[in-house]
């Protein structure tokens, strides 16, 4: 992708002006240019046939620059992803290049006022049947979603759970932009409210039953996966700029690299980016290798590299001092972007039960296999 380098300068320019007007269109066809959105996605259908670990590397160097276009890199993966593994053939080829092109600016509506980590609590309802449903309810939180062209959108039915796409450009549709949050100001967040909207039978992925725990896990999946990625670009980001300050800082003729407890802290922000990126590098292996535990370990990567993007940002701007809080900082941006990371695609305490649960499950079963080796 020899692109690439012209897209990230292009961002870390303009990543701080986007925190406070929201990344501009034109960056879509910019990272649709340099060849990154859907850029795992089969050349057929537009993408550059990436394996996992080529687009981890990709969300780490744009989520060192800009948490929005590595989120615009995410949902717009995570929808081609799910129209990818559950769409029909007219669907995969109707949807996929627009996606992977560009032309559509893509968004996944699943969060509702009761409905965060929990899904079940989901309450968006589709009707009717035939060629066409119509589509109800308020999704809230949704990256992407003032500019989206197309959403897909989780919601049940008298038939069983529902996902699909959902166009924007039609009656029906409200489109509330959300400005000012704690982080991620520039992905250009929304919330949107479907008042009868119209969803084409062609339009709805899979059959009714599999909306949120194969369809929707799809696109989760892969938003954890790049999401994890991102958050090691971020993380090393604020590494670097917390060691340059360090070193060329003097106060009191004593550079800050000087102090103790400076040192420690750049070197447990090390540590902690060096760990996360050991457990992105393994979640890569994983799904590369289609391992059975390969959704365990992105699980796992995606938590320690949000704790690793918090904990090195926080000690970032603590070195920095009124650098780090100065309007621009990119360790202050970062500092609000990461808290956002260890909440959204399944927040911290969901993860830990998750990773809870297998840590007693390999015990139980490492002690049957220990007891049938005794008992032979």
């Amino acid at each position: 992708m020899s692109e690439l380098p012209a897209l990230l300068h292009r961002a870390a320019a303009g990543a701080a002006e986007w925190d406070s007007t929201g990344m501009p269109r034109e960056m879509v066809a910019a990272a649709a240019e340099a060849g990154v959105l859907g850029m795992d996605r089969p050349a057929r259908y537009g993408g550059r046939g990436a394996d996992a670990l080529a687009t981890g590397r990709a969300a780490a160097a744009l989520g060192a620059v800009c948490t929005s276009l590595r989120s615009l890199f995410t949902v717009q993966g995570m929808v081609a992803a799910t129209v990818d593994r559950w769409g029909a053939a007219e669907q995969r080829t109707r949807w996929l290049p627009a996606l992977t092109g560009g032309e559509l600016v893509a968004g996944l509506a699943a969060t509702e006022a009761v409905a965060g980590s929990n899904l079940s609590g989901i309450t968006t309802r589709f009707t009717g049947a035939g060629p066409e449903r119509r589509v109800s309810g308020r999704k809230m939180w949704v990256t992407f979603g003032a500019l989206a062209d197309v959403v897909l959108v989780a919601g049940r039915s008298d038939d069983g759970p529902v996902a699909a796409l959902v166009e924007t450009d039609q009656p029906g549709v409200h489109v509330e932009p959300v400005t000012d949050q704690l982080g991620m100001r520039g992905a250009r967040i929304a919330h949107l409210t479907f008042d009868a909207a119209r969803v084409p039978a062609e339009n709805v992925l899979a059959r009714p039953g599999f909306g949120l725990s194969h369809v929707l896990g799809t696109a989760l999946d892969h938003g954890r996966y790049t999401i994890a990625w991102g958050c090691t670009g971020m993380a090393r980001a604020c590494l670097t700029d917390a060691a340059a300050h360090a070193r060329d800082r003097i106060q009191s003729d004593v550079r800050l690299a000087d102090h103790q407890s400076v040192r420690a802290m750049l070197g447990r922000s090390w540590v902690d980016v060096e760990g996360a990126e050991a457990l992105c590098t393994r979640a890569a292996r994983d799904r590369d290798d289609r391992e059975p535990t390969a959704q365990l370990a992105t699980i796992a990567a995606k938590y320690a590299a949000a704790a690793a993007a918090a904990s090195a940002s926080d000690r970032a701007v603590q070195i920095l001092g009124a650098a780090g809080c100065a309007p621009g900082s990119r360790a202050g941006r970062f500092y609000r972007d990461a808290k956002i990371m260890q909440i959204i695609e399944g927040a911290r305490e969901v993860a830990e039960q998750d990773l809870g649960e297998f840590v007693l499950r390999s015990v139980g079963e490492s002690r049957a296999a220990s007891a049938v080796v005794a008992g032979r």
